[in-house]
């Protein structure tokens, strides 16, 4: 006989299942475990940016916009794209501030990530492609929840009515709560889904977004300033999806290589000292990272072990090459015997070498070569003596008897004048010869 459940035990079976079917992409989640960043000045995975201030990056939270002052923004985006097609995100956040405080807060879910959105809000950002959540004060309601989808073909900012664009709301008074909002947002076969603090906000089933987009979150705050802060921010698989094993081979070495060293754990990330209060969590840190030291010490001694095992194999190596060169030989002689033969035909050469200069330096040193500098020397004077002496007078007998005589010059000259004079008296005859004309 099968006993019944209740509708309670059910419930808690079925969310139990499903928990055990999905599992949370560390890539793209902080604040679900632990300190959200490691050492205090980033989250890993994602990129934290801000305009007119810098936002606060604390343990347990991310505070976008500060209480003051006003006309501030800050934004977080992931630096990896999802790749699963169906996906969960379980994030929390808090508002506060003046009893007329105002300012927006947006979840991003879009194709290209920060360079896209940066800081903007859904009433300043221009063209994008995927999906806003806005929480904010719209209706004048105490605050709503409003979801956008555009396809990169409108431009919000130069909208003359964006709150006409959003296909799903619902009613929420989400500031000065005095504890954190719980928002949840799931994509998959059934369409898009948005539940706050456990309860659904809106659901539409013609809504499937693709994978390959980027999360963000990003905040405003106007001059009656809000404070936005995010505790948390994690994307998982949904049960459709199933998890990625390491490769077994991976593993099987790796375990191995603990055995041998006896191992190479994960680096420990840096923390912060006042996050570790209880005595027991300080002892455990401290004996992980001396655990963590002892390891990589003796994944040194490992590493310098198998450097000196690689240079014997070499010097041996090269000896036997040595060797080899006298492996006709089978006398039973010892290996410096074979070494001194292999290298007694380059010392000869050697030798020869050496005695080819030392007889040069015999030759030029023993030698005699004044006599034969003092006659370069005597022929150099004699050519610049005969220089000196006849090259004047050859240049004058040049220059006299290449040039043109005086004579002929003056004949030439007055033979021209009398042609001009002559020609001058023919065109003269000429005119006065010619019939006069008489009008």
């Amino acid at each position: 006989m099968i006993a019944q459940l209740s509708p309670a035990s059910l419930a808690w079976l079925l969310f139990a299942t499903s928990a055990q079917a999905s599992y949370v992409i560390e890539g793209l989640s902080f604040g679900h475990k632990g300190p959200i960043s490691p050492n205090g000045r980033a989250v890993p995975g994602w990129h934290l940016s801000g305009e007119n201030h810098t936002p606060q990056l604390l343990s347990d939270r991310i505070i976008l916009t500060p209480p003051a002052p006003g006309g501030t923004r800050g934004a977080i985006f992931a630096d990896n794209a999802i790749t699963q097609p169906e996906w969960v995100v379980e994030t929390e956040f808090r508002a506060s501030g003046q009893e007329r405080g105002s300012g927006n807060l947006n979840f991003w879910f879009v194709d290209t990530g920060r360079s896209a959105v940066g800081q903007s809000s859904i009433y300043t950002v221009g063209k994008f492609d995927g999906l806003a959540l806005v929480v904010d004060q719209y209706g004048s309601r105490g605050g709503s929840i409003r979801g956008f989808l555009n396809d990169g073909s409108a431009n919000f900012k130069d909208h003359h009515n964006v709150d006409s664009l959003a296909f799903g709301h619902c009613d929420y008074a989400y500031r000065n709560l005095g504890r954190p909002s719980k928002l949840r947002i799931e994509n998959g076969a059934h369409g898009l889904r948005v539940d706050i603090d456990g309860t659904s906000c809106f659901h539409s089933e013609k809504v499937n977004l693709p994978p390959g987009y980027f999360f963000g979150v990003s905040a405003a705050a106007s001059e009656n300033p809000d404070s936005f802060e995010v505790y948390k921010f994690a994307a998982s698989t949904t049960n459709s999806i199933a998890r990625e094993e390491p490769n077994v081979e991976a593993k099987r070495q790796h375990i191995e290589k603990l055995d041998k060293f006896p191992g190479a754990p994960e680096a420990l990330p840096d923390a912060d000292a006042s996050t570790i209060k209880a005595q027991a969590d300080q002892f455990a840190d401290l004996h992980n990272r001396l655990q963590g030291m002892t390891h990589q010490i003796a994944n040194m001694f490992g590493e310098f072990e198998r450097l000196s095992r690689q240079m014997n194999d070499r010097h041996a190596e090269l000896m036997s090459k040595v060797a080899g060169t006298n492996a006709g030989d089978s006398s039973d002689k010892p290996q410096q015997q074979f070494t001194s033969d292999a290298l007694l035909p380059l010392s000869r050469r050697v030798e020869n070498i050496e005695r080819i200069v030392l007889a040069v330096q015999r030759d030029v040193e023993g030698k005699d070569y004044r006599e034969h500098l003092t006659n370069l020397q005597q022929s150099i004077e004699g050519v610049r003596g005969g220089l000196t002496e006849h090259l004047p007078e050859t240049i004058a007998h040049m220059i006299s008897t290449a040039a043109p005589k005086m004579g002929m010059f003056i004949f030439v000259v007055i033979a021209f004048q009398v042609m001009l004079a002559g020609a001058y008296i023919v065109y003269k005859r000429r005119r006065a010869n010619a019939p006069k004309k008489y009008l």
